[in-house]
C-alpha cells in the first residue's frame, strides 16, 4: 500500500462517496478487460526487498529518516516502522543473464547503502523478522513519518474497535499471547515482493499457479522463527501479519467474516473475481477520493488510473495480490507474490525468485492444471504447513499424495523450474547458479529458519541467555548475508 493519502482520519460522508467511486472504478475495469489493450508483449518482472535497521548492539535502530538521507538513493524508501526501509529495483525482462545482473545490482545497492549507514553506526539486515525486536520497540514514537502510515494505523484500530490480540505458539511450546494497541507488530514482518506482468486472459492461470506454489515456497524460504524472544513458526511472519492487521473483533471472526490478510477461498477464472471480492467483502480503510472521472476517461479512449480501486486493493493483503497499474500511458496487470520473507542473502533471494518464476511458468501452461486436480483447501493447508514447519514441512500434491516438501521440490517442482526458466529464455548460467541453491537447501535440509534455530540452540547450549544468543546469532547472520553466501553453506558456532 504505497499510495499517498492526505489525512489521518475520514468522515462518514467520505466513506460513502468512496464506496460509490470504487464501484464505478470496478465497472470501468470490467469494461477495460473486455475492450482495452493491455501491455503484455514483453512480460516484465520486478522485486521489492524490505529491510531492517540495527544499531551497534544489534537492536532495532529507529531512525529511518536520517538513514535514508544518508543513503541518498531514491531506490530506498520508508516502510511502516522507523527501523524499516525498502529497496525497489526497476522492472526488467527475465530472459538471458538478467537475473545475474539483478543480483549484482541488488548487492551493489545494498553494499553502498550499508557503507553509508555504517557512517552513522547503523547496520542493514535482510531477515523475515528481526530477532532483537522487543515489546519496548513498539512503544512511543515507533511509526515512520508519513501520514499514510498513521492513517492505516488509525483505520485498522478504529475498524476493530479494540486492541489487537496476538497469540502464537511454536513447536516446543514457546508462545506469545498479548494485546497490542497499534500496528507496530506488523512492522516486524519484512518480506520480498515478486512481480510478474501477465496477459489478462492468462491472469487466472498464473494466480492459481502462484497459490499452488505458496506452500512449497514457504517450506523452502522460511526465515522468521523468532519474535519477541520466542521461537515460534518457521515463518512466523505469516500468522503475525495476519493477526496484527486483523480488523475483526472476536464476534466478527465467529461469524466467518473474511480477514484482511487472506489466502483466499477458491480458484479463480479471471482477475475480475479478485477485484470484485475486494469491493464486495472489504470496507474501505483509507477512503481517499481523487478527481478522475473513470467513465469519461475510458470513453475518450484514454487509460483511467482507477486510483480508488487500486488504493482499496492495496489494503486487502492477499499473499498473491492482483495488481492493475499503468506505465507510459498503457495499462497492465501483475501478480504480486508476497509470500516470502526477506533474506537470508541476496543469492538466496534470487534463488527463491528463480524457483518461483520458473515453476509458475510451467504450472500456468499445463494442459491439465494441477488446481483442477487439487482442492483449494489443500493448497491452503500446504501454505500453513510450510509456514509452521518450514524445511521440515510436508505437502499434498496430486500424483504424490502426502510427501515431504523437500522431496516434492526435488522430484517435481525443481525440474519444472528448470523447464520454465528455459521457456522464459533464461540462460543456463542463471539456472545453474540459482536452482542449485534450491537443490542444496533441500538436500541439506537447511533454510534461513532452520539455520537461525540451530544457531541459537548451540549458543544457548554454551550457557548464553536467549537475548544474548539472539544477538550473537544475528551477528553471525549478518556475516553470511554480507558475504552473499547461500544460507545452506553458513557455518554454525562450534559446540
Amino acid at each position: 500500500m504505497g499510495a499517498d493519502v492526505e489525512q489521518a482520519r475520514y468522515t462518514r460522508e467520505q466513506r460513502q462517496q468512496y464506496r460509490e467511486k470504487v464501484r464505478r472504478d470496478l465497472d470501468v475495469f470490467e469494461r477495460m478487460l473486455s475492450q482495452s489493450q493491455f501491455e503484455f508483449d514483453k512480460p516484465m518482472t520486478g522485486i521489492e526487498v524490505e529491510l531492517n535497521l540495527v544499531s551497534e548492539d544489534l537492536g532495532p535502530k529507529l531512525d529511518n529518516k536520517l538513514i535514508l538521507e544518508q543513503i541518498a538513493d531514491e531506490d530506498f524508501q520508508t516502510e511502516l516502522a522507523r527501523y524499516n526501509i525498502e529497496l525497489n529495483v526497476p522492472p526488467r525482462p527475465l530472459p538471458g543473464d538478467s537475473a545475474l545482473e539483478l543480483e549484482e545490482l541488488l548487492r551493489t545497492s545494498l553494499n553502498q547503502a550499508s557503507a553509508r549507514a555504517a557512517e552513522l553506526h547503523t547496520g542493514i539486515v535482510a531477515i523475515g523478522i528481526l530477532p532483537t525486536v522487543m515489546p519496548e520497540h513498539f512503544e512511543g514514537d515507533w511509526i515512520s513519518e508519513n501520514i499514510r502510515y498513521a492513517a492505516l494505523n488509525n483505520a485498522v484500530l478504529d475498524a476493530r474497535g479494540e486492541d489487537v490480540w496476538l497469540e502464537l505458539e511454536g513447536p516446543t511450546g514457546e508462545r506469545i499471547a498479548r494485546y497490542s494497541d497499534s500496528l507496530a507488530p506488523e512492522s516486524a514482518c519484512t518480506s520480498i515482493q515478486l512481480h510478474l506482468q501477465v496477459h489478462p486472459d492468462r491472469f487466472a492461470d498464473h494466480w492459481n499457479a502462484a497459490q499452488v506454489l505458496a506452500g512449497p515456497q514457504l517450506a523452502l524460504g522460511a526465515n522468521s522463527p523468532f519474535f519477541l524472544g520466542q521461537r515460534l513458526w518457521a515463518e512466523t511472519r505469516i500468522p503475525l501479519f495476519t493477526q496484527a492487521t486483523d480488523t475483526r473483533s472476536v464476534e466478527l471472526k465467529n461469524q466467518g467474516v473474511r480477514p484482511r490478510v487472506w489466502f483466499g477461498e477458491r480458484w479463480i477464472t479471471s482477475i475480475f473475481d479478485l477485484f470484485e471480492e475486494n469491493v464486495r467483502y472489504f470496507p474501505a480503510l483509507l477512503p481517499e477520493l481523487y478527481e478522475e472521472n473513470p467513465e469519461e476517461v475510458f470513453e475518450r479512449g484514454e487509460v483511467p488510473e482507477l486510483k480508488e480501486l487500486r488504493l482499496h486493493n492495496g489494503t486487502v493483503y492477499r499473499w498473491n495480490r492482483p495488481i492493475y497499474d499503468t506505465a507510459g500511458g498503457k495499462p497492465h496487470l501483475r501478480v504480486e507474490n508476497r509470500t516470502l520473507p526477506a533474506g537470508p542473502s541476496i543469492a538466496d533471494v534470487m534463488a527463491n525468485a528463480a524457483f518461483y518464476y520458473g515453476a509458475m511458468r510451467v504450472l500456468a501452461e499445463e494442459d491439465r492444471p494441477v488446481w483442477t486436480r487439487m482442492s483449494f483447501s489443500a493448497a491452503e493447508a500446504n501454505f500453513e504447513e510450510g509456514a509452521r514447519l518450514g524445511i521440515d514441512a510436508r505437502a499434498y500434491w496430486p500424483g504424490f499424495g502426502d510427501v515431504a516438501a523437500s522431496e516434492l521440490v526435488l522430484r517435481r517442482l525443481l525440474p519444472m523450474a528448470h523447464e520454465g526458466l528455459e521457456k522464459w529464455g533464461v540462460s543456463q548460467a542463471v539456472r545453474d547458479r540459482f536452482l542449485t541453491i534450491i537443490e542444496q537447501r533441500c538436500l541439506k535440509g537447511v533454510n534461513g529458519a532452520s539455520w537461525q534455530t540451530a544457531c541459537v540452540e548451540r549458543l544457548e547450549a554454551r550457557g548464553l541467555t536467549r537475548d544474548k544468543a539472539l544477538r550473537e546469532m544475528l551477528r553471525h547472520y549478518i556475516e553470511g548475508m554480507s558475504a552473499n553466501e547461500p544460507v545452506h553453506n553458513w557455518d554454525l558456532p562450534r559446540d
